[in-house]
């Protein structure tokens, strides 16, 4: 049997880049790095330059841009290349009897030029039933409650019935049925952000029951935490959120974090999520309108009162108002005027038309965009029009809202939205009536987003198989076929990771609470932790403002540890080094840090030090609070407590602290003083405490954390502006990422490690055991017979770890099929 080979570095890089979906030939580096946009960077250049002449029934020279095949067929542009494609060569031309437009029209610029380029050199794409022949498609503005048609074969699902009618005038089979592990894995990933665990997969696939999917989706909708830190992604980048980036240092630019996910876990109905974002009731939500205050000079189209016009109009009406804040759209309906009043709704001061950069005279009246809805008071104070407006979007009249948000939800599960794309609602969708039947159902579930999420998970048209894409209808009218791939988003693949090698980080970027309180009450935590401190604390003394004191506690642990959880506070300062190296720090002492123990504990001899200090102006009462609660393998567990057991010292430099055992430096360790508990540390910490040591903190999930280098490498963008679907292609340097990355070698190093603690039968459980952790299936015969023999019957850290990173490498793991 051929022994797979270990993947070195340069082999690992090699491989990725294999993976590539395409390679992007014949530009400079500039002009490859960014993706094209065939609707907002292409069709506006096609359709001021050329479709005058060559669309809408012209063909001047033969020539005709209507659709995709009229373009192709003369062999005026070849996708892939360049050089051969003669359309690319006349727009550059200098000749004025070749140059086009024609010499008295003014020229296509540099920078179009270019962005044409980059299109042909990524092959033409081109949105399906786009055509520059047609009339805009006006889609209706109120909601329209279709007639459902009879269900066949039991699919009672109203969009199943839908779907089969559909399927049936266009003479099609349904799609075969999803296999339960392929369905839990898509459902929980879709819903939840998270593969199964291998015990709930081995628990669904033993289930018998009839309804056994539904509970399951139920069951997953349910856990609020899971939802929350998952859909979190998805409205930070439509809600252009984040925990760093643009505006933020400079004050330009606030976050709304706390509200999103508090709104999040409670599900709260999404009209009234969007009237607290369009006229918020307090400071909380309000980054998303205000959105940022750019440094410097901007033109006329970054200004605040304009970027609120086009984040509202895309985020909640898949409306692209970007154009018209120009000028008047090239793409759609929309004219500057239309821009500018949705812009003066917002403005606290007079509001000057630009167009092209360039002030007009005209002044802009507050007013939306469908008035046969309603007007707005442009006499109004700013707040009382931004409440207008704030009815009018939530209006049940208003059938755009309702379909722009389950187009989106549609989208996310089922890969492709029914209209497309997403930020392009004015576009026919390819069926009108599923449409409508969503946007009704949500109203009449009252906006509730995770009913609608529900009927489309038991639908059985989303319980099927993917659509197998080929090149042939890729430039035809879009026919569903079935649910469409699609690629893990960075969270979700850093998450799997994560779990995988219990490498999260301890800590979160976002300000939130994630602590189950039903879960916590159920637990009946006993605190056992007291305040304690050094002699200054001793009775009838109070600690100096400023006091610095380390206090330290040996344990030992006498098996591996399964999990660890503490909760930890300090009046007023801490930094906690576990085995000398430090894991949580805090300067509040009201918030109390729920810290993961697991990565740092180890059986056998184990030292704590808490380097803790007093703030104030001057004396003031003083004390750590700490409670541990450690679970062996084997059921045996252990409480670390802040106690008299505890000692304390002069605290020393941090360097000694992470480089010297406790016995090398605190030789002269005093007992500490039990501190008499003030009535405001027992109101702030103790409940709050309790909730910590649940030990069913969820882990710490990317969603939380500000983009790192991985992550970005993955498709995660930086946010400031609007993003309503990422790119499904693997671009070159998430290849490398993946190849190369410190932060990911590191988790897969750490996962190698903590799957080598388990005692193993044989290599091949081992393996049995990542492919279902990863794929939610068992590795077949010849999949576990080629890895355990690679990492042989005594594995090592280093053939662990080539294992894991070839498993997340395959398709099958980063495509949610």
């Amino acid at each position: 049997m051929n022994k797979l080979c270990v993947p070195s570095p340069c082999l690992r890089a090699l491989v990725a880049i294999g993976m590539l979906s395409y390679v992007v030939g014949g530009l400079d580096a500039a002009e490859k790095s960014e993706a094209i946009d065939f609707a907002h960077q292409i069709v506006p250049i096609l359709r001021k330059n050329c479709s005058t002449c060559h669309a809408a029934g012209k063909a001047e020279g033969g020539f005709s841009i209507n659709d995709r095949t009229s373009f192709l067929d003369d062999g005026m542009a070849v996708p892939g290349d360049i050089d051969g494609s003669y359309f690319l060569e006349l727009i550059a031309s200098d000749d004025p009897e070749l140059q086009m437009p024609p010499q008295e029209r003014p020229r296509v610029s540099k920078k179009e030029i270019t962005l044409l380029r980059q299109w042909v050199a990524a092959d033409m794409p081109w949105e399906a039933d786009f055509t520059f022949g047609d009339k805009f498609y006006e889609p209706p503005l109120r909601p329209r409650r279709p007639e459902l048609p009879p269900a066949v074969a039991g699919r009672e699902n109203p969009i199943d019935r839908i779907i089969d009618a559909y399927l049936t005038i266009r003479q099609i089979p349904p799609p075969e049925p999803l296999g339960d592990a392929a369905f839990l894995r898509r459902v929980s990933l879709d819903l939840i952000g998270l593969p199964p665990t291998i015990e709930q997969l081995q628990a669904f696939l033993a289930d018998d029951s009839t309804d056994k999917r539904s509970d399951a989706i139920d069951a997953l909708l349910a856990r609020d935490i899971d939802y929350a830190d998952h859909w979190l992604s998805f409205w930070n980048d439509l809600l252009r959120n984040d925990y760093a980036g643009t505006g933020f240092i400079t004050g330009g630019r606030t976050q709304i974090t706390g509200w999103l996910y508090d709104s999040l876990r409670e599900n709260k109905p999404f009209d009234q999520f969007t009237r607290e974002l369009i006229a918020p009731p307090t400071a909380a939500s309000r980054g998303f309108i205000d959105g940022i205050q750019w440094r410097g000079e901007v033109s006329a189209g970054q200004t605040t009162a304009i970027q609120f016009s086009q984040n509202v109009s895309q985020s909640l009406l898949g409306v692209n108002m970007k154009c018209a804040s120009c000028h008047n759209s090239f793409v759609d309906q929309w004219k500057l005027a239309d821009a500018y009043g949705l812009a003066a709704i917002y403005a606290k001061q007079p509001l000057e038309l630009h167009r092209c950069d360039k002030p007009t005279g005209e002044m802009a009246k507050a007013a939306w965009l469908f008035p046969e809805l309603g007007e707005i008071d442009a006499e109004a104070d700013q707040p009382e029009r931004l409440r207008q407006l704030a009815q009018l979007m939530t209006a049940p009249e208003n059938g755009r809202f309702s379909r722009t948000i389950v187009n989106r939800l549609w989208q996310r599960l089922m890969g492709r939205g029914v209209v497309h794309p997403l930020d392009s609602m004015q576009s026919r969708p390819w069926n009108e009536d599923l449409l409508d039947y969503l946007a009704v159902y949500l109203v009449d579930q009252n906006y509730d987003l995770k009913q609608v999420l529900r009927l489309i998970a038991t639908s059985r048209a989303y319980q099927s198989q993917t659509e197998v894409i080929t090149d042939e209808n890729g430039d035809r009218e879009y026919v569903f076929r079935g649910p469409q791939a699609k690629r893990m988003t960075a969270e979700q693949f850093v998450d799997a990771v994560w779990r995988l090698s219990n490498a999260a980080p301890l800590t979160m970027d976002a300000k939130v609470s994630r602590i189950d309180k039903d879960d916590a009450k159920s637990t009946g935590v006993k605190l056992q932790a007291q305040w304690i401190w050094g002699d200054s604390a001793a009775v009838g003394k109070i600690p100096p403002a400023g006091e610095t004191i380390a206090l330290t506690r040996q344990f030992q642990l006498d098996g591996p540890i399964e999990s660890a959880v503490a909760a930890i506070t300090c009046d007023n300062e801490f930094q906690l080094f576990v085995n000398r190296r430090e894991v949580a720090a805090s300067a509040v002492w009201t918030e109390v840090k729920s810290v993961a123990l697991s990565p740092y504990l180890k059986k056998g001899p184990n030292e704590l030090v808490v380097i803790a200090k007093n703030a104030g102006a001057g004396a003031n009462p003083a004390g750590l609070y700490f409670q541990a609660k450690i679970d062996l393998i084997g059921g045996e567990s252990a409480t670390i407590a802040s106690d008299a057991s505890w000692n304390w010292t002069p605290a020393p430099k941090e360097t000694v602290v992470t480089k010297q055992p406790l016995s090398d430096w605190a030789k002269q360790q005093q007992p500490v003083a039990i501190v008499p508990t003030l009535a405001v540390w027992t109101t702030n910490v103790e409940d709050a405490a309790k909730l910590g040591l649940t030990g069913r903190t969820p882990m710490v999930r990317a969603a939380l954390l500000k983009g790192d280098f991985l992550m970005r490498a993955l498709g995660r963008p930086n946010r400031d502006q609007v993003v309503s679907t990422r790119p499904n292609e693997l671009t070159t340097l998430e290849a490398i990422s993946l190849a190369n990355g410190p932060a990911f070698d590191d988790a897969l190093s750490r996962g190698a490690k903590r799957l080598l603690a388990q005692d193993w039968e044989s290599p091949h459980k081992l393996v049995n055991h990542v492919f279902l952790s990863l794929l939610s299936r068992p590795a077949t015969y010849q999949e576990q017979a080629i890895f355990a023999e690679t990492i042989g019957e005594e594995p090592d850290v280093q053939s662990v770890q080539d294992m894991l990173w070839t498993v997340l490498m395959l398709p099958e793991f980063m495509i949610i099929r």
